[in-house]
């Protein structure tokens, strides 16, 4: 998948600025890697690394963040959108995903 297709993902500008933040602290070259794994209470959980990008994977640019989700997690992540929030409490990075048919209450999980 290259970049030219449809937008698997989005960021939302709040994530991208935290994103942006924490990727000047890593080594030249790393993108935000969006991922989906077995695990947690609803089945699968969301991650999100900096990594390098891999062949096969979906690749993006949002609001100046390389982005890359690989062909396994794009199928359960395509329409989510990636948003930050400060604050101390309950705040960090949400994933709306309108393919989630049930999810943990940490919402970090979900089922399809």
């Amino acid at each position: 998948m290259t970049a030219t297709e449809t937008r698997l993902v989005e960021l939302t500008a709040a994530a991208a600025s935290e994103v942006k933040n924490l990727l000047a602290k890593e080594p030249p070259g790393r993108h935000l890697r969006l991922y989906v794994e077995k695990g947690g209470c609803s089945g699968l959980q969301y991650g999100l690394v900096f990594d390098e990008r891999r062949e096969g994977d979906w690749v993006a640019e949002m609001h100046g963040v390389p982005v890359v989700v690989d062909a396994f997690s794009a199928q359960f992540l395509r329409g989510t959108v990636v948003d930050f929030d400060d604050r101390l409490s309950g705040g960090g990075f949400r994933m709306r995903n309108p393919n989630a048919r049930q999810a943990c209450g940490c919402g970090q999980s979900f089922g399809v």
